[in-house]
């Protein structure tokens, strides 16, 4: 979830002209990030092994 003082944060780092699909797509990168980094921080990640081993149906 994205707070006002990120959201705030993430309107102030665009440019002075935007459209709402620039915002949109910014917004969810941003909260992508930041659980990508919450889950790294709780331990919730693969070894590169581990990785390849999931993603080999896909990978070969």
């Amino acid at each position: 979830m994205i707070t006002k003082k990120k959201l705030i944060s993430i309107l102030d780092n665009l440019p002075e002209n935007f459209s709402i699909d620039q915002l949109i797509d910014h917004m969810i990168f941003v909260e992508k990030v930041q659980k990508g980094m919450e889950d790294a921080e709780n331990g919730r990640v693969y070894s590169k092994e581990e990785a390849r081993q999931k993603l080999s149906k896909w990978l070969n």
